[in-house]
């Protein structure tokens, strides 16, 4: 069956590729990943690829021709700036601390970071409030046969953790806070058959009713669409230092002279 987000996810690497952030030729790992990811990379002709995951039994799912090996998304065990380019597609959200896991992603990527989440809206949160949408994952622990699925891949179901512009922002300055960033936004609306056809009951039929009004909403007010995605790319220095710091024997340090234009300097 294919996967839901398989469009956007395509599309937003395209674009990233148009934009020369990411190339076919960088070194690429695939966090929480699996034969969706590898649908998708295997289409845009990527060729070094690792896919890793808490769950062993993705590599039995067929990632070939691409590599794999277990990790944690939330403690990996890469080294700083060890791949080019991090990639997470709906894997955040299972995270115990979802920004303890995007800081991982940051922190073994070289070029790039790159995550497609759900965005938190206003229109999100009033689907959840008519529980039209949900704020814990169960359906895939359903769709795991109540065995897995939920946070970190157990039978909990995880909440649903979803993003603004805004908060990625902040969450990469706080680990991050001597360089300027560079960000790339993606939304999109999309509400498959597949998601649609897992519901029971009266929710079905409120979903399908309501899919074309969504549609249209979210093409005026992209900022409420339900598919998020956003890539990060990694500050060079010194190009990308914050104005009031400088590089000392090849160590960041404060500018003094930059420190001195705004407050006294205690001595």
């Amino acid at each position: 069956m294919a996967d839901p987000r398989h469009a956007f996810y395509r599309s937003v690497l395209e674009q990233l590729l148009a934009a020369g952030v990411v190339r076919r030729d960088h070194e690429l790992h695939v966090a929480a990943g699996g034969r969706a990811d590898r649908d998708v990379l295997h289409e845009l002709g990527f060729a070094d690829v690792t896919i890793s995951n808490l769950d062993e039994r993705e590599q039995a799912a067929g990632l070939e021709p691409y590599a794999w090996r277990h990790e944690d998304l939330e403690a990996l065990s890469l080294a700083d700036a060890s791949v080019d380019v991090a990639i997470v597609a709906a894997g955040l959200h299972h995270c115990r601390s979802p920004h303890r896991a995007l800081l991982e992603l940051y922190r073994v990527a070289r070029v790039a970071v790159v995550a497609i989440e759900s965005r938190d809206s206003a229109l999100m949160r009033l689907a959840a409030h008519l529980r039209l949408a949900d704020d814990y994952e169960l359906a895939a622990v359903a769709a795991h046969g109540l065995r897995a699925g939920g946070v970190a891949n157990s039978a909990i179901p995880n909440y649903v953790y979803r993003w603004t512009e805004r908060e990625v922002a902040k969450t990469v300055a706080s680990f991050a806070p001597h360089v300027r960033h560079r960000f790339h936004w993606f939304r999109a609306f999309e509400l498959p058959d597949l998601l649609v056809d897992g519901v029971r009951g009266p929710r079905r039929l409120a979903l399908r009713a309501l899919r074309p009004a969504a549609a249209m909403l979210t093409r005026v007010l992209p900022r409420q669409a339900n598919l998020f995605a956003f890539a990060i790319e990694k500050p060079q220095v010194p190009r990308d230092l914050q104005p009031w710091l400088r590089l000392d024997a090849g160590a960041v340090a404060p500018d003094e002279r930059a420190f001195a234009a705004r407050y006294r300097i205690e001595r």
